[in-house]
């Protein structure tokens, strides 16, 4: 792929471009807020919930960095480099959704679990570099904050859908899950392979020159090479990108502890009530869900606003900001005793949450050489998952024998942790000039 065949998209072309990122955000969306529940629905214990959540950086540890040096030594005549791996994630995503809500024991869920994360992240992983592969650097931000405004919209709709189903249908099954759980799961099936057709259908990869394609051959592969690469990549890695590993170190650590004990954070504040209380936790799930909602809505607003931002001011300030807008709502919400009142704090999480799904790939996509966008795609993402695997092995501790066994000491643990990630994101030093890259204009081909 030589650098001058990346023309500039236009706005609608990059909508198709990462439709596909939108079921892939609606799994996670589920993953996000009705996953741990279905876990106590089947009778798991608060403190059990990190380490039955291994599946998620146990599987991004393993599989993006693989995927990621694996797709930069891919080229399938008619698919690409990146598009097969999201057809084979996507397939997988969306059997393990339908089969989800069938669960009949714990066990049966946290392997399914597994299995989807594993497909979620095989469909992800290469989206990154399809993004920097794809577009001119002056369109990068426009390619990585759409991929934020997918992510709202999908998050949004998973997560609005668990409120309408609750709504509507009644009952549950043997094993305890209510029936309401059925439809969300069902529509993200349809989904996570329909809008994956459509990027894929949409729009084609750059093909490599003769020599790039002759020097791909070339290269060994399997996943020997593969790890080798990842390797080699590790010890060649830029700084910023070890300072943007500090700051992941703290901003995923608590936005883990947030997903898993946001529901039940809502149920003690605005219901008075915890997990035993079946009836006001399934209230209190569903609510969590318009919450959760409600942030990602303000995702997907807010994500054309960030990339005016990241033109104007430098990226690592746009992001410090929006991580303490977050800190502050995650010290202020588990205090909020109205139910309606949750949805304020929401508003600064939810830019937050724009910022960290495309301000940081700015950052690190300036760093890194061409060819190997997709390990170091992979490589970013070991940053967001060795904080999460940290996560479910020590935060259970934490909270039995630190914070009281208390879902709001866990948000306040939380917001304290985004307080530091935005001190240690002032800290990066990056290129300079990559803010005052040119607006996107329409055209191209």
């Amino acid at each position: 792929m030589d650098q001058d065949s990346r023309l500039a998209m236009t706005f609608r072309q990059i909508l198709f471009m990462n439709f596909g990122f939108f079921g892939i955000q609606y799994s996670f969306g589920l993953q996000q807020t009705a996953i741990n529940p279905v876990f106590s629905f089947l009778n798991a214990d608060p403190h059990q919930l990190p380490i039955l959540n291994m599946a998620g950086p146990i599987t991004g540890l393993l599989i993006q960095p693989l995927i990621g040096a694996m797709s930069d030594r891919t080229w399938i005549p008619k698919l690409g480099r990146r598009r097969p791996y999201f057809l084979i994630g996507a397939i997988g995503c969306s059997l393990c959704l339908f089969f989800y809500p069938f669960s009949t024991s714990l066990w049966v869920a946290v392997l399914l679990l597994w299995l989807l994360d594993a497909s979620n992240n095989t469909a992800m992983e290469p989206y990154r570099a399809f993004i920097a592969d794809r577009l001119p650097p002056n369109q990068h931000a426009t390619g990585f904050l759409m991929q934020s405004f997918f992510t709202g919209l999908g998050i949004t709709l998973a997560n609005v859908s668990l409120y309408f189903f609750q709504q509507i249908i009644t009952g549950q099954t043997a094993s305890g899950i209510p029936h309401w759980v059925f439809g969300s799961f069902f529509i993200g099936a349809i989904c996570s392979i329909g809008s994956v057709l459509v990027s894929v259908l949409s729009t084609s990869e750059i093909p490599p020159t003769d020599q790039e394609l002759a020097e791909l051959r070339a290269k060994p592969s399997g996943f020997i090479p593969a790890i080798t690469e990842i390797a080699h990549a590790i010890r060649d890695m830029p700084k910023p990108l070890w300072q943007l590993a500090l700051v992941y170190l703290f901003q995923w650590y608590a936005m883990f502890i947030y997903w898993q004990y946001v529901s039940h954070s809502v149920a003690q504040s605005a219901w008075g009530a915890t997990m035993e209380n079946k009836q006001a936790y399934q209230e209190a799930v569903a609510w969590t869900g318009l919450v959760n909602g409600f942030y990602n809505i303000v995702t997907f607003v807010s994500a054309f606003w960030l990339v005016k931002m990241t033109y104007k001011y430098a990226p690592k300030w746009v992001h410090a900001i929006c991580l303490l807008m977050a800190a502050a709502a995650l010290l202020i919400f588990p205090h909020i005793t109205n139910k309606y009142l949750l949805f304020i704090p929401m508003i600064g999480f939810g830019i937050a949450w724009a910022s960290m799904m495309g301000v940081p790939y700015l950052m690190a996509v300036a760093e890194i050489p061409k060819e190997r966008y997709g390990v170091y795609m992979g490589i970013i993402n070991m940053m967001i998952v060795i904080p999460m695997l940290i996560q479910t092995l020590t935060f259970g501790s934490i909270y039995s024998n630190f914070l009281g066994n208390n879902p709001a000491n866990a948000m306040t643990f939380a917001g304290v942790l985004l307080f530091a990630a935005a001190m240690a994101t002032l800290m990066i030093k990056t290129r300079a000039g990559i803010s005052n890259m040119p607006m996107m204009r329409g055209g191209g081909h």
